[in-house]
């Protein structure tokens, strides 16, 4: 059929098919003998580039994020006798340092499971889910209760806990320190929801008993603050003025007050 057509020649009006073209002085840098060098140094070079970009990303979520499964491998011994710590922490008489332990050529930390000091997001979260029952529940002793009242108090909750996490990651950056995980920070400031649940309950029981326990929960968290931002700071800082720790940390410890109070005021109106 190719022999006719090209003996035939084109006919009127019928398109001939492109012949190849020409190959240039150098030929075709794709397909020629230097083909296969080119690609090569090409797969060679972007290996090299996306390799590294990949360990960057890596080394930096594993560095700010770490991973979450990490944070919820807890049991029922170490629930309590971490809401014993962080209720009741000047009755903690062990250390407050973390258990470190090699894990693949480098120093890694041991779980919550394992070690007491370890930060973990089961009980901020379990926390967090009963301070809004409570709330919902209080709302409704008082006949006040609506979905649109409890959706506010989750988010003040919400609001609670973000300017809690702010606070602690803007005192270590103060302090010179910001290299802590973030999902510490967030466990370290969901801690005090804990409390929070404990003087909401009461309250409930009896009202008067919540101008108590209030104040407890504001010291023991602050207390329980303090002692948790020290041991960071002196586990990374490496020049230390104790006069500005003192001052920032004193501060940490009474803006809790505040805070703590605003969370703890189960009202329709969010703000207040």
């Amino acid at each position: 059929m190719a022999e006719m057509y090209n003996n035939m020649g084109p006919q009127p009006g019928m398109p001939r098919p492109p012949g190849n073209p020409d190959p240039g002085p150098f030929g075709n840098p794709f397909t020629g003998a230097g083909s296969g060098f080119i690609r090569g140094g090409l797969g060679a070079y972007g290996e090299r580039i996306l390799g590294s970009s990949s360990e960057y990303v890596q080394s930096n979520i594993s560095r700010y994020f770490s991973d979450p499964q990490y944070y919820f491998q807890v049991n029922d011994q170490y629930v309590r006798n971490k809401l014993k710590v962080v209720l009741f922490p000047f009755l903690h008489r062990g250390h407050w340092t973390r258990i470190s332990e090699p894990v693949g050529g480098r120093l890694s930390y041991k779980p919550p499971i394992y070690d007491i000091n370890a930060p973990d997001l089961y009980i901020p979260f379990m926390a967090f889910g009963t301070y809004v029952v409570l709330a919902g529940l209080s709302l409704g002793l008082n006949g006040k209760f609506t979905p649109e009242a409890l959706n506010w108090l989750f988010v003040k909750g919400l609001v609670g806990w973000f300017l809690q996490v702010m606070l602690l990651k803007v005192t270590l950056l103060s302090l010179g320190s910001g290299e802590a995980p973030l999902l510490d920070i967030v466990a370290y400031g969901g801690y005090a929801y804990a409390g929070l649940c404990l003087a909401s309950f009461a309250k409930i029981i009896w009202g008067y008993s919540y101008y108590a326990l209030m104040p407890w929960t504001c010291l023991c968290t602050g207390i329980f603050l303090v002692k948790t931002m020290k041991r960071v700071l002196f586990a990374e800082v490496r020049s230390y003025d104790s006069s500005k720790h003192h001052y920032l940390l004193l501060f940490l410890a009474l803006v809790q007050f505040p805070l703590l109070i605003w969370l703890g005021n189960i009202s329709v109106n969010w703000l207040f």
